[in-house]
């Protein structure tokens, strides 16, 4: 982990200058990456939480005039959502353009006749993930994803759609840390303090749908190497949670398996 995170037994404390340290890290990979890609500037996939509000801040501070952030509603958004939305415009002096993918959904969905609900909903992401490359190749920018060290870990992202991206530039950060860095990149409290969703159906929070806490992902992620420290200070439901989650989506984390060289 990035350090930004200290911990007094369960009880975490976040260290500015660490954090302000990061940011510049950040910022400097960015512009680096887009130098070494010839890229002209980047996009970010924005949904009004706060993983996508943190990288969409994160790439206007270094490409101010360079920086698309794309709205993608499927079938309507939450009034919540939409306020917040505006909110981050208001406090980047931006606009967002939004591109309304309900129509290729419904008629994707129809025409597939799948009923996995899991696997109609990651059709959602995958079309964001295709309409932001598309705008991405036209402006010669570089797609940049949202999934924080969180979500990475335990695979919380969907194969070839928001884990689709060509930069990750908060994926070492826990979800406590995105916060920590939102308060001082003029995010909108109102989007620090919601509470997290995938957005993947109606009233899907992203707690709800794992079993723990992020906090309790946060305090593994920071104690991983300490075994006695998570057995204490968390359930060993939780942590048997965690680590399931962790090793039936290592595929996700990997680069596709190939067959070996014939011999």
């Amino acid at each position: 982990m990035s350090k930004i995170s200290n911990y007094d037994q369960k009880e975490v404390f976040y260290d500015e200058i660490v954090a302000r340290s990061y940011i510049n890290k950040i910022q400097k990979f960015l512009v680096s990456r887009m130098k070494k890609a010839n890229a002209n500037g980047f996009i970010v996939g924005i949904s009004g939480g706060i993983d996508s509000s943190l990288v969409y801040a994160l790439a206007k501070s270094v490409a101010p005039k360079n920086t698309l952030g794309i709205v993608m509603p499927i079938n309507g958004m939450t009034d919540s959502d939409l306020k917040h939305i505006e909110e981050l415009e208001n406090n980047f002096e931006d606009k967002f353009r939004t591109i309304d993918l309900s129509e290729t959904f419904n008629s994707i969905k129809k025409n597939l006749q799948v009923q996995n609900k899991l696997a109609i909903s990651n059709i959602k992401p995958r079309l964001r993930m295709t309409t932001l490359y598309a705008l991405a190749q036209e402006n010669n920018y570089l797609v940049l994803g949202t999934d924080n060290a969180d979500e990475v870990f335990i695979g919380y992202f969907t194969k070839f759609g928001d884990g689709g991206a060509d930069l990750l530039p908060i994926s070492k950060l826990t979800k406590g840390e995105v916060k920590f860095i939102a308060n001082l990149l003029n995010v909108p409290k109102s989007i620090i303090n919601k509470k997290p969703s995938a957005g993947l159906w109606e009233g899907q929070t992203d707690e709800d749908e794992l079993g723990f806490t992020y906090n309790d992902l946060d305090f593994y992620l920071n104690n991983i190497d300490n075994p006695s420290k998570l057995k204490k200070y968390l359930n060993s439901e939780v942590i048997e949670k965690i680590e399931f989650k962790h090793k039936i989506t290592q595929h996700k984390r990997d680069k596709i398996y190939t067959v070996k060289n014939i011999k």
